[in-house]
């Protein structure tokens, strides 16, 4: 029988917004002088040697800024589920160097995995003049409103740099989705049932060779008594009907997926901020659900909004117990992401 929890869950990664954006802000943690000069030292040693992306956590040593990731991954991972990493001096680097310090702090925290069937271990978050209504574009490829959702792999950490801010909008959104469950449990324990039954979606063109280019998960589950969720951005779901009526969504998951929506969007249970150029947000992408706003652009190209992006597995002794119902998609973390297709790469 499918594990399913029906009491109110009272971790700390059921918070409120209000709770967490009132006080000192602790959920921004800001790098000591020494974990900078650490990342610094760090990033001239890997220039020195002429590495290049991909390159390991040996080639990149820290100590100081080390020491201060490892204490913060634990309140990642068992704790609020989210924390923003303020310090790096923005206008000290270029973006290439950039890239090469968010590699640096990647794997000190865990291993990349590919992000899309381009093999993008390190990926750019930006608009590149696509839509919703292309069956295979993703939301980080457009300039539109995202949804609260998590990443499309049960992942364990998601990352973003923050390398340029968009002219206007794009401001970042967090809830818990453990707040969600208790909530839906109070308003609506019918919906909540839904949410733990099967739901089809669609690969959007990026299903691995061999694979069907749908497949069917539930949007929470739970293992040893916790909480996972698998809410992916709507698109996922209704594009799955081209493939045939039986997989195309039902009222009630409908029902259930506006409904999870309305509650995410209450101001009540956020928390928002606009990301700072030189922030690094980290999330735990089976506890925390994440949204953004739609933006405008600079028309300059190189003023664009632009995030860089890393979805970071962890050891299997650090990872949070996943139910079986995962294993089509947690597999596809084990093998190092979504496999390259030669058709798109570049």
């Amino acid at each position: 029988m499918t594990e399913q929890i029906s009491a109110e869950i009272t971790d700390p990664g059921a918070w409120l917004g209000p709770d967490i954006q009132a006080g000192d802000e602790d959920w921004i943690r800001h790098l000591s002088a020494e974990a900078l000069a650490d990342l610094d030292a760090a990033l001239r040693h890997v220039q020195k040697a002429g590495l290049q992306i991909p390159f390991g956590k040996e080639d990149f040593p820290l100590n100081a800024c080390a020491a201060e990731l490892a204490a913060l991954l634990p309140e990642v991972q068992n704790g609020l589920g989210f924390r923003v990493l303020r310090g790096i001096p923005r206008d000290k680097y270029s973006d290439a160097e950039c890239e090469l310090l968010y590699w640096g702090i990647g794997v000190h925290i865990g291993s990349p995995v590919s992000q899309n069937d381009r093999g993008h271990l390190l990926g750019h978050v930006l608009d590149e003049d696509r839509s919703y209504d292309d069956p295979s574009a993703r939301g980080y490829q457009t300039a539109q409103r995202m949804d609260f959702h998590c990443d499309l792999l049960p992942v364990d950490v998601l990352g973003l740099f923050c390398l340029h801010q968009a002219k206007s909008g794009g401001e970042s959104h967090l809830v818990s989705s453990l707040t969600v469950h208790n909530v839906l449990r109070r308003e609506r324990p019918d919906l909540l049932d839904v949410t733990y039954q099967p739901f089809h979606l669609d690969w959007r063109d990026e299903e691995p060779d061999g694979e069907q280019p749908w497949y069917a998960i539930p949007m929470f589950s739970a293992a040893d008594g916790q909480v996972t969720s698998r809410f992916t951005s709507r698109q996922y779901l209704q594009s799955c009907e081209r493939f045939g009526a039986e997989y195309t969504i039902t009222d009630a998951q409908t029902e259930c997926l506006d409904l999870v929506q309305q509650i995410a969007n209450r101001p009540e249970l956020q928390v928002s901020f606009r990301l700072q150029e030189g922030d690094i947000q980290l999330v735990n992408n089976h506890t925390t659900m994440h949204a953004r706003d739609a933006f405008e652009d600079y028309d300059d190209p190189a003023l664009k909004r632009h995030l860089l992006r890393m979805w970071i597995a962890l050891s299997n002794d650090m990872r949070r117990p996943l139910s079986p119902e995962l294993d089509c998609r947690s597999k596809w973390v084990e093998a190092g992401g979504i496999p390259l297709k030669e058709s798109a790469a570049g």
